[in-house]
């Protein structure tokens, strides 16, 4: 089964230095979205205006993912952890017992990011922070793991939970096939062109949901850009 969730219709918010859409949401009630998909708990698509951003503030027992489509996002917590991930490049922030932080696009343009909120397999443990960059070159036409909580995949940034984020590119007319299990569910994302993910066509931004598949083919019918997730049912 494949759910497509067109990017225009999905659920937002509006501030003066924020505009929001939401596949998946917490606050179920306001936006009539699921409250989670499998571990997945939140996929928030957030523009972040020039100089504003996310003011300190506090999580716990939450594996966070953020990759930035456009800009530059700074990271501050009360861990003295301090950084930067730019377009392309992923961040993750294991909360555990409890972090604060803040995130702000500091630049002179809109910084543009997909944010990923996975249940931990565990609640507890230190809470950390991590950055890494992930040149395109290595996603074209290939999914890269971007984020895991596979032991197998050293190159990635650890998150405490049976799941995987990936991203890849794929010129227009090309093709790319994911494997997983049927007891799994997935959630794809199009951050740049259009595709058809199992002949079910996706315009940019769009989401689906995917449950009961073993095989997920991505076709690209304009140069594309998305990311994947792989995550306990």
């Amino acid at each position: 089964m494949i759910e497509r969730r067109p990017y225009v219709s999905l659920p937002g918010e509006e501030r003066a230095w924020l505009k929001a859409r939401h596949h998946i949401s917490f606050a179920r009630p306001a936006f009539d979205l699921p409250a989670q998909w499998g571990a997945l708990r939140a996929w928030n698509d957030d523009e972040i205006a020039p100089h504003g951003g996310f003011p300190s503030h506090t999580h716990a027992n939450m594996e966070i993912i953020t990759y930035v489509r456009e800009g530059v996002i700074t990271h501050q917590d009360d861990l003295g952890n301090t950084g930067q991930t730019h377009a392309g490049d992923v961040q993750v922030m294991s909360a555990g017992t409890g972090i604060r932080h803040a995130e702000y696009n500091l630049q002179g343009s809109l910084a543009r990011m997909f944010q990923i909120w996975i249940a931990p397999d565990r609640a507890g443990g230190a809470p950390a922070w991590g950055t890494k960059p992930f040149p395109k070159s290595e996603r074209a036409d290939q999914f890269v793991v971007l984020a895991s909580g596979f032991q197998e995949d050293a190159d990635a940034l650890p998150i405490r939970a049976r799941a995987r984020v990936l991203g890849a590119t794929l010129r227009r007319g090309g093709k790319l096939e994911y494997t997983t299990r049927a007891d799994r569910l997935s959630y794809v994302v199009a951050s740049r062109g259009r595709l058809e993910v199992n002949g079910v066509c996706l315009e940019e931004r769009d989401g689906a949901a995917i449950k009961d598949v073993t095989a997920i083919v991505l076709t690209a019918l304009l140069d594309i850009e998305v990311v994947l997730v792989d995550i306990s049912a």
